[in-house]
């Protein structure tokens, strides 16, 4: 059997949002469990291409890069919840760090990170931004507030409502009583993992030091590097983890495989496209 050089590239962000709905819930319930469901899909990968089913599966591997960002360590009040967040301790960044330890120690896994930004405060949800918006129109019934002068304001104020703008009020009340944490979220973004996959597929491809490149992700960000590498001869594969492909991506590509099972399958993974 002849020797391959492949190299798998994982957009750790895409694989872990995908994870829980390939495998059982516990099954990617620790980091253990994670790492060895990365460990598990790139040898169903290695297989599906070189037909080998020994332990030395390996051995076809120039290296595996997981690309992921470092958690944001920043503070912030919240503003629904009335509490101080110390993203630094939160369980996103407890596990993440732990994955980072145990992928470090794996043989042949080169982690590739970025870094987490605060680019903006607190946003609200967009589908409640619209319910919101429409409740302009209840406050109608606060214009008998005559309006303060300077800074002193009416020690009582009487409101006599029609049952209509009571009902507007009410309604407003029961809008924002339904607002949690999750309404709202902070303006983080991930900066320099695209940058970084696109820079490894570049200078894999012209150091000619892979002849495949398995590519784990699920967006058309990196269609100027699969088109790079297959015009130098390299086999650019890609795996959505079952994801439906954008079609500019779709062209680009010299093949589709899955290394995990289609959810809601116990089947192996198989080839997709040939």
């Amino acid at each position: 059997m002849s020797h391959r050089n492949i190299a798998i590239l994982i957009d750790g962000g895409f694989f872990l949002k995908r994870l829980p709905k390939l495998v059982n819930a516990d099954g990617c319930d620790t980091v253990t469990k994670i790492a060895d469901c990365i460990r598990r899909m790139c040898k169903q990968h290695i297989r599906s291409l070189t037909g080998d089913s020994n332990r030395q599966w390996q051995q076809h591997v120039y290296r595996i890069f997981f690309y992921d960002a470092l958690p944001y360590d920043g503070k912030a009040h919240h503003p629904i919840d009335n509490r101080a967040i110390d993203f630094s301790k939160s369980d996103v960044a407890r596990q993440r760090h732990e994955l980072f330890d145990a992928l470090r120690k794996q043989r042949k896994v080169a982690l590739r990170l970025g870094k987490v930004n605060k680019d903006s405060d607190w946003t609200i949800n967009p589908k409640y931004t619209k319910k919101l918006l429409k409740t302009r129109e209840w406050l109608s019934a606060l214009d008998q507030i005559p309006s303060p002068e300077g800074n002193s304001m009416p020690e009582e104020t009487n409101l006599t409502l029609s049952p209509e703008q009571t009902q507007s009020l009410l309604k407003l009340r029961d809008l924002w009583d339904t607002l949690d944490g999750g309404t709202v979220s902070l303006g983080l973004r991930q900066k320099g993992v695209d940058m970084r996959i696109g820079i490894d597929i570049a200078s894999l491809t012209l150091k000619q030091q892979v002849d495949t490149i398995i590519l784990v992700a699920g967006d058309s960000d990196f269609v100027p590097a699969a088109k790079m590498a297959r015009r130098e001869g390299i086999e650019f594969i890609l795996d959505p983890l079952w994801q439906e492909v954008n079609a500019d991506l779709f062209e680009h590509i010299d093949g589709l495989q899955s290394g995990l099972p289609k959810p809601g399958t116990r089947t192996p993974p198989q080839e997709l496209k040939e």
